[in-house]
């Protein structure tokens, strides 16, 4: 199994976002670099979980897990010109966009703050710790049992 962090923007879309939505289950969309793309269309599959990290906010944030429950498809965003993720060069029969779809897990007892991972040696090789802008990153056992650890989870 593999372990992943999801980069968002609570003002665009939080945890608690996805807890509200119907069967607390939304698409991952708008992720708009290829590396990140890469791993959405080839690496995340059903049945891995995810840290969902909120960014771009004063104290960046991870604040809960949730679980991929559909694989990689065609982000059909990128076909909708009404969209903000349209992207002309995209299309149905020649994707260049992907997205998975994630339901929400439950939320860390304690939220573990950017902070205090770079601060934990264990995750000093992290994307995240390495100032990676990715949205989606990968995560490894060891690391994700950490920040469980320091949210207050059980391993």
């Amino acid at each position: 199994m593999s372990y992943w962090l999801f980069k968002t923007e609570p003002g665009c879309f939080s945890f608690d976002d996805l807890k509200n939505r119907p069967a607390m289950t939304e698409h991952w969309d708008g992720v708009r670099n290829y590396q990140a793309r890469n791993f959405l269309r080839d690496r995340v599959q059903p049945g891995e979980l995810v840290l969902f990290y909120h960014s771009n906010i004063p104290e960046p944030v991870v604040v809960g897990l949730a679980e991929v429950v559909r694989g990689g498809y065609p982000d059909f965003t990128a076909f909708d010109p009404a969209s903000e993720h349209f992207d002309p060069k995209s299309s149905p029969d020649a994707p260049t966009w992907f997205m998975v779809d994630v339901r929400y897990v439950a939320p860390l007892r304690q939220q573990v703050t950017l902070e205090r991972i770079r601060s934990n040696p264990f995750l000093a090789d992290m994307p995240l710790v390495r100032r990676s802008r990715l949205s989606i990153q990968p995560v490894t056992e060891e690391e994700w049992r950490t920040i469980l650890a320091m949210g207050g989870m059980e391993n």
